[in-house]
């Protein structure tokens, strides 16, 4: 009787425990669901997206990939083909076809942007340099040509502003440089390797900014290294032969920097012109041809600590003064050995401080206070800053 009693309830307490093990399986399973969910989220959260403007925002913002093909719309019928022309004979693998109206065949192809509607393009000085004549290409589907002619250049910066007779052209706008960041999309748009159909596009971020970087040797100097362009944009975005003098801009199509260079040595690695940097530049250019720089009349390099400890020096930043023209502004109050560490109130603390001060701050025939470190003890000193000689 006893054992026929106990069969429902050990049936009954059995099938209560497989409803429990189901119920917390089941339980188990959704919480375990919920947690990859969150892992998933966070995962999302924890890598930010770009919108239009190029500036990073949290995932959780509505987001979208940038419009290349807008910013590339927008850019490429102001970017222009730049043909350097020389005396000659087409050999039939040229960079172009020759061009009867100018007189001459092409011995390096680059680009410019137009940067006015009256005709005013920018590019790179070593775009021009040692040119006969200039002929501009305009891109599909407009496909005119143009003789160009040479406004100014400056070797120092690697600038050049060139003009043809045309009006009402599509421009460029410039934009700001100074309020770029490392990993801000750029756009890079040029005459790559002179292909047939237009401009090149491509896109990357900004790498670094503030830059310096010295200009290889010319084919005019063979066995002189180039100037040293101070406060360049590196950049990912694929700056080929041909991209010279073409314009970097953001994602509202407006020019940041002015492609200069590419590495040999590395790959995703180009450099531009700072468009801060460039437009006092272009500006005089437009204006007289050249670049009228104030002068010191010093030959200085940046103090590093290897440096200061070599020159036995208490400073370990600054320009120390290693030669004095003997005629210059600077030969009556500064000594060899003496560390300037500002001027006119701008700090010092490296060779290109010293150089975009005297090219952007201050002119030709001004006093300025000059600020350096001797023998470890401070001293300021007036000098009248003269006129930079011709390069």
């Amino acid at each position: 009787m006893n054992s026929r009693r106990s069969t429902p309830r050990l049936v009954l307490l059995a099938l209560f425990l497989a409803l429990a093990l189901i119920g917390g399986g089941v339980a188990g399973g959704r919480a375990a669901t919920t947690a990859l969910a969150a892992r998933g989220a966070a995962t999302v959260a924890a890598a930010p997206l770009a919108t239009a403007t190029g500036r990073a925002t949290p995932a959780s913002a509505p987001t979208a990939l940038p419009d290349i093909a807008g910013v590339a719309a927008q850019v490429r019928p102001a970017t222009v083909l730049v043909l350097n022309l020389v005396p000659g004979q087409a050999s039939g693998g040229g960079l172009a076809s020759p061009t009867p109206a100018s007189g001459g065949v092409p011995q390096g192809a680059g680009t410019g942007f137009i940067s006015d509607p009256s005709g005013i393009i920018v590019t790179n000085n070593h775009v021009v340099e040692g040119a006969q004549s200039l002929r501009v290409v305009l891109p599909p589907p407009d496909n005119r040509s143009f003789d160009a002619q040479l406004v100014g250049r400056d070797p120092q910066t690697d600038l050049a502003v060139i003009k043809i007779a045309a009006a009402n052209l599509p421009t460029v706008p410039l934009g700001d440089s100074g309020t770029l960041r490392p990993g801000d999309w750029v756009v890079a748009v040029g005459n790559a390797l002179d292909l047939s159909g237009g401009p090149t596009v491509t896109q990357g971020v900004v790498s670094a900014t503030g830059r310096d970087q010295q200009e290889p040797a010319t084919a005019g100097a063979p066995n002189t290294a180039g100037p040293t362009l101070y406060d360049l944009i590196q950049t990912d975005a694929a700056i080929n032969p041909g991209n010279s003098g073409g314009p970097l801009v953001n994602l509202r199509g407006q020019v940041v920097g002015i492609n200069t260079l590419g590495s040999s040595q590395a790959r995703g690695i180009g450099f531009a012109i700072s468009i801060d940097g460039a437009k006092p530049i272009i500006d005089q250019l437009r204006q007289g041809g050249t670049v009228t720089r104030a002068y010191l009349g010093i030959g200085g390099m940046s103090v590093t600590p290897p440096i200061a400890t070599q020159l036995g020096l208490q400073r370990t930043d600054g320009v120390v003064v290693q030669q004095l023209v003997s005629d210059g502004p600077a030969a009556a109050g500064l000594q060899q050995g003496d560390v300037i560490t500002a001027i006119g109130g701008v700090p010092v603390k490296e060779q290109r401080d010293l150089q975009l001060a005297l090219t952007n701050q201050f002119k030709p025939g001004q006093a300025v206070d000059v600020t350096l470190d001797r023998g470890g003890a401070s001293q300021t000193i007036t000098v009248t800053l003269g006129t930079k000689p011709g390069v």
